[in-house]
């Protein structure tokens, strides 16, 4: 990627510990997670929290922003990183999968995100969240040569 198309880094968050990326800064690093991932044949876990309840209500703003990232913060690696998937809507976190040898599921992620979660928001906000965990396998040379395959009529 040359310089010139990176987006401005101007208005990035600074991504220390307990602080998170802006969206902009977010979307540039996951995408630069996932094309390592590519490259390694590692799979990335994407952790999406949002609340439950009307659109008007579901913001994450101030104390309840804070109280998430500060949550996401204790359950993730100084390897990982955390940030808005989605400004003021929906926060994330991307947990690269890196050298470990046992795989943990999806579920068990969300699981244990959440009860951290839990911990650090009031119980009513506590009930209405909502963990979701996105898994990217990286695309065997099978997966690159299908869209080719299936233009060629094969």
């Amino acid at each position: 990627m040359m310089p010139e198309s990176l987006p401005s880094y101007s208005g990035f968050a600074s991504g220390a510990a307990g602080q998170a990326y802006n969206q902009t800064a977010f979307r540039h690093f996951l995408a630069i997670e996932r094309r390592r991932a590519e490259r390694s044949g590692r799979p990335l876990l994407l952790v999406l929290v949002a609340l439950r309840g009307n659109r008007g209500d579901n913001r994450l703003a101030g104390a309840t922003a804070a109280a998430i990232f500060r949550g996401l913060g204790e359950t993730v690696r100084e390897v990982d990183f955390v940030g808005w998937f989605r400004e003021g809507m929906v926060a994330g976190a991307v947990l690269t999968q890196g050298a470990t040898a046992a795989e943990p599921t999806r579920a068990m992620v969300a699981d244990r995100i959440t009860r951290v979660l839990r911990n650090h928001l009031p119980a009513s906000l506590g009930r209405s969240v909502r963990v979701r965990v996105v898994r990217f396998d990286p695309r065997t040379v099978a997966d690159a040569q299908a869209p080719t395959a299936l233009a060629a009529g094969h």
